[in-house]
C-alpha cells in the first residue's frame, strides 16, 4: 500500500447484502486533517442499523466508493492545526457524522468535538461497540427526556424502554438503572429478555401485546417516561395509553406514517425525537457535548458501572466480514453489537 493510499470497504451501487458488490474491498486516498479534524488509525469498528439503512437497495450509483461505518475505536495519528483536545497517540472512540465518509477504512477523519478518550479498561473491539448507541441513549435520556445523569437522581420514576435488548436499548437500560429509574424493558424472545434483565431491567413486557394490562399486572398504572427504540407508529397507541399524565416520550425511529399527536393532548405529554447525528450534521454550537458525554461514559465503564455490549467479534475488517455483519443485523434478531477488528 503506497503512502497516500489506504484500505477501505465501500460501495458504488446500493444492492442486497447477498450481492458481493454490495460492499467491496477498495483502495482510496488517505486523508489529511485540517481545522479541528483528527486523523485516526482505525483499530475496530461496529455495525449499526443506520449502516444497513444507508446501504439498502436504491436506484443510485456513486462515482467513487462511498465508505460507511459510524462506530470507531482507534489511535490519533495526526491532528489538524486547530485541535486542542487530543494529541497523536491518544486512544479514542467515537461515532462520527452521517454527512462525512464513515470509518470503515484504515484511517479516518473526525471532528475532535465529537470524540472521546477510549475507556482504559476496554480493548479497541470492546470500545468500538459503544459510541453510536451510547450517544443515542445518553442524549435521549438526559438531553431529550431531561432526566438527571447523576447516580440515583431519578429514584421513584419509571421508564419503559421499547426494544431494551437492542444496541441502543442495551446501553439505555444500563444508564437508566444507574440514574435511579425503575426500568421496564420490552422484548419478545427468551434470549433478548434475559439479556435485558442481565443489563439491569427490573421488568420485561412483550412488545407484541398491549402495554397497559402488562403494566397493571406488575403493579404500575402507567410510566413516567418512554424511550422508543423500535417501530414508532406500531407502538404509538400503546405508548399513548401507557404514558403518565405530563409524562415524556422520546423516539429514535422515523416513520412513514403520520403520528396522531392529539392522542397525547389530554395528558399534556411531551414527545421529542433523538438523532445522535443532529449535532455534527448541523455543526451546532454545543457539538462538544458529545466529547463530554463520551468521556463521562468512559469513566462509568472504567468504574465497572456500564459494560460493553459487544456480542460478536469478526476479524479482519474487510468486505466479506462486513457483509456478514450487515446480514446479521438484517435478521432483526441480533442482541447487542457486532464488532470487526483489525485490517490485514
Amino acid at each position: 500500500m503506497s503512502g497516500n493510499k489506504m484500505k477501505a470497504v465501500g460501495l458504488t451501487k446500493y444492492l442486497p447484502i447477498n450481492d458481493p458488490d454490495s460492499l467491496m474491498d477498495v483502495e482510496i486516498e488517505k486523508p489529511t486533517p485540517t481545522g479541528q479534524d483528527l486523523l485516526v488509525r482505525v483499530h475496530a469498528i461496529s455495525v449499526n442499523p443506520v449502516d444497513v439503512k444507508v446501504r439498502g437497495p436504491k436506484n443510485r450509483t456513486e462515482s467513487k466508493p462511498r465508505v460507511l461505518g459510524w462506530d470507531v475505536a482507534g489511535v490519533v495519528e495526526q491532528t489538524g492545526p486547530d485541535c486542542t483536545l487530543f494529541k497523536p497517540g491518544d486512544e479514542v472512540y467515537y461515532a462520527g457524522s452521517i454527512t462525512r465518509p464513515g470509518g470503515n477504512s484504515e484511517f479516518h477523519l473526525v471532528d475532535e468535538r465529537i470524540v472521546g478518550l477510549k475507556p482504559s479498561t476496554l480493548d479497541f473491539a470492546q470500545a468500538a461497540a459503544l459510541p453510536l448507541t451510547s450517544i443515542t441513549a445518553w442524549e435521549g435520556l438526559f438531553h431529550r427526556l431531561g432526566l438527571s445523569s447523576v447516580e440515583d437522581a431519578n429514584s421513584g420514576k419509571t421508564i419503559l424502554i421499547i426494544g431494551a435488548a437492542g444496541g441502543v436499548g442495551s446501553i439505555a437500560t444500563q444508564l437508566a438503572k444507574y440514574a435511579g429509574l425503575t426500568v421496564i424493558g420490552t422484548a419478545s424472545r427468551p434470549e433478548s429478555a434475559a439479556w435485558a434483565k442481565e443489563l439491569g431491567a427490573d421488568h420485561i413486557l412483550n412488545h407484541y401485546e398491549e402495554f397497559v394490562p402488562q403494566l397493571k399486572a406488575l403493579g404500575f398504572a402507567n410510566v413516567d417516561y418512554i424511550f422508543c427504540l423500535n417501530s414508532t407508529e406500531k407502538h404509538w397507541k400503546n405508548m399513548a395509553d401507557a404514558i403518565a399524565p405530563q409524562g415524556k416520550i422520546c423516539s429514535i425511529v422515523e416513520t412513514d406514517e403520520r403520528l396522531d399527536l392529539t392522542m397525547l393532548k389530554d395528558k399534556s405529554v411531551t414527545f421529542v425525537w433523538e438523532l445522535m447525528f443532529t449535532r455534527p450534521m448541523f455543526g451546532t454550537a454545543d457539538m462538544i457535548e458529545q466529547h463530554k458525554l463520551l468521556n463521562e461514559l468512559a469513566g462509568l465503564v472504567d468504574r465497572g458501572i456500564i459494560r460493553t455490549t459487544v456480542t460478536e467479534k469478526l476479524t479482519p475488517i474487510d468486505a466479506a466480514n462486513l457483509r456478514k455483519a450487515h446480514a446479521m443485523l438484517e435478521t432483526g434478531r441480533s442482541v447487542g453489537k457486532v464488532v470487526l477488528q483489525d485490517f490485514e
